[in-house]
């Protein structure tokens, strides 16, 4: 079945995040893609450096130790606070 869309919007967003279990922290800046098909189903596909992945909002594990909880905060924040520890 191809669903054909009606229309696409694409806006930048950038989160902070931090891993509750081991204390590491990152940044990830993200496209998203709303998109509108035909019957009107709204979808959002999120890209990270050209590359389809999964919602950040649904990452459940931290990329250094493979645990969590994961915390997401604004922008800026984990960068912010390593300038603060130097």
């Amino acid at each position: 079945m191809v669903t054909m869309e009606r229309d696409t919007e694409t806006v930048h967003e950038a989160y902070s995040f931090v891993c509750l279990h081991c204390g590491h922290g990152w940044e990830e800046e993200y496209e998203i893609r709303h998109t509108t098909d035909l019957a009107g189903r709204r979808r959002a596909d999120y890209f990270s450096h050209g590359r389809r992945v999964p919602s950040p909002l649904t990452r459940a594990d931290c990329p250094d130790c493979n645990r969590g909880p994961i915390r997401i905060l604004r922008p800026g924040r984990v960068n912010s606070a390593r300038t603060y520890l130097a």
